[in-house]
């Protein structure tokens, strides 16, 4: 599909099917609408007539137009309110119109959207990265994929001249999003830590990337205990990857990007019992994806910014090796940890990958994980968690998050939730009282970051969609590439 911008006017356009979007107290066809609904013979307004178009954030309609005329069919999809459209509301807009366009079978159509907050940049990335999340299908694992239905072939931004680079830094973000869904949505015995290894092995050969890869060995030396605590019941080896974009000349600053590798979790000894959504345990390794689909997107953005993107992976099962809860594990700063829960796996892979991180002596860590189902009663579905010990940066996340459409929310850190946390017997556990959980996991990391600016994503939630939602299609979301893309490109 070939996503554009054009310098057609809008009354000269033509095409199989036109996009238009409309405000929800705004119907009415004023200016060039109300001309081309003239030249198209009144269509529009008698659609908006028919079906009673009210311009709500996320309907659409279509209709043909009468014979001899440059478009083919009209589709209209609602905006919402002027007064509070954001630029996810374009986003999605140009997501639903994609959609209704695709069954309408229309294969070039074009697309006149609002511009948002005269920004005419942002506005384009933005109808470019809905479309192209929302057409992507993944079909690998159907013995009979639907090849036969109609596909868009290419797709003209009206309205939008010159923003060309736009275009293709959408096409790159939209790049890493989709390799993140389709990490997060092959099954455990596709996706394992030697597959993510060798996925990181494909990004550093094909964009130039600095690939480190520690074996088991590596981490026995470096002393990483909780993460090969986690590992040693596995039949598959673990995997520590180390990915580094450097940018040509001196970067203005250096982030790390941290995401949880658990390519399945079956709770251990602690196993995951009926209802625990087992079958589910493929996505556990969302934070993973997200990290190697960042990694992806900006080693073609190309900043001039130096990032480092980790992930600690390995699968987290039973058998005669696996930890036994009582165990205490030793953590490669040393401290100690009593394993009161085997299922609280991520949070040990996670504290090796912060200290080493750390070490890094980079400007700013963030991790990401589908950690706890306490944030999940917390936020619900659509909202990930932050938990930050540095206002400046909790701040740049919720701005990067705000312009990525993807919702999160700042949880406390509050201290004395750790008192639950403290062991007779080592410096911790690994999980504390019931209530709180998602707090008292943020905790439980904090103590592996001794001076960094840090935050910490909790995006169990967001991770995953049972139905079509905007630009999401069921399933994998590839959440968190957008604002991870968008925190590391900030100027703060």
């Amino acid at each position: 599909m070939d996503v554009r911008v054009t310098d057609t006017p809008l009354l000269q356009w033509s095409g199989d099917g036109l996009v238009i979007g409309l405000f929800e107290e705004h119907v009415e066809l004023t200016g060039d609408l109300a001309a081309l609904d003239k030249n198209l013979s009144g269509t529009i307004q008698e659609l908006i007539s028919e079906v009673e178009f009210k311009g709500k954030e996320g309907s659409s309609t279509a209709t043909r137009v009468g014979s001899g005329s440059a478009v083919r069919k009209v589709i209209l999809v609602g905006l919402g309110k002027a007064d509070t459209l954001k630029l996810d509301n374009i986003r999605r807009a140009a997501a639903v119109g994609a959609r209704l366009a695709k069954k309408e079978k229309c294969k070039r159509i074009g697309v006149f959207l609002p511009t948002w907050s005269n920004a005419p940049t942002l506005t384009a990335q933005a109808i470019a990265e809905g479309i192209e999340l929302a057409l992507y299908q993944d079909n690998r694992f159907k013995s009979d994929p639907d090849e036969k239905t109609s596909q868009i072939e290419q797709v003209e931004l009206l309205g939008l001249a010159g923003q060309d680079a736009a275009i293709v830094r959408a096409h790159h973000i939209s790049s890493g999003v989709i390799l993140a869904r389709e990490l997060v949505a092959a099954p455990a015995n596709v996706v394992t830590p030697i597959t993510l290894a060798e996925t990181a092995e494909t990004l550093a050969r094909e964009y130039g990337l600095g690939l480190e890869i520690l074996e088991r060995e590596d981490c026995e030396k470096l002393g990483m205990g909780a993460f090969l605590g986690v590992a040693q019941a596995s039949d598959l080896p673990p995997k520590f990857i180390h990915l580094t974009y450097k940018p040509d000349g001196n970067p203005r600053r250096r982030l790390a990007i941290i995401g949880k590798g658990l390519t399945f979790d079956s709770g251990g000894l602690n196993i995951k019992g009926a209802g625990s959504g087992i079958e589910m345990m493929k996505t556990d390794m969302g934070g993973a994806g997200a990290t190697l689909g960042a990694a992806k997107a900006i080693a073609q953005i190309k900043p001039d910014v130096e990032v480092h993107f980790i992930t600690a992976t390995t699968e987290n099962m039973i058998s005669g090796h696996a930890i036994h809860p009582g165990d205490i594990l030793t953590a490669s700063n040393g401290k100690t940890i009593e394993i009161n829960n085997t299922d609280a796996e991520g949070r040990l892979t996670l504290a090796d990958a912060l200290v080493f991180t750390e070490k890094l002596g980079v400007d700013a860590i963030v991790d990401l994980a589908t950690l706890t189902g306490a944030c999940v009663v917390a936020l619900g579905e659509d909202i990930a968690g932050l938990w930050s010990t540095d206002d400046t940066i909790a701040q740049q996340l919720t701005e990067a998050g705000e312009l990525a459409g993807e919702k999160l929310w700042r949880m406390p850190m509050e201290e004395k939730y750790f008192e639950g946390m403290k062991s007779l017997i080592a410096d911790m556990k690994n999980t504390g009282p019931r209530p709180g959980g998602s707090i008292t996991a943020a905790l439980f990391l904090k103590q592996f970051v001794k001076e960094t600016p840090w935050a910490h994503l909790d995006i169990a939630g967001p991770v995953w969609t049972d139905k079509e939602n905007g630009y999401n299609g069921a399933g994998a979301t590839g959440y968190g590439v957008r604002t991870l893309v968008n925190w590391v490109m900030s100027n703060p």
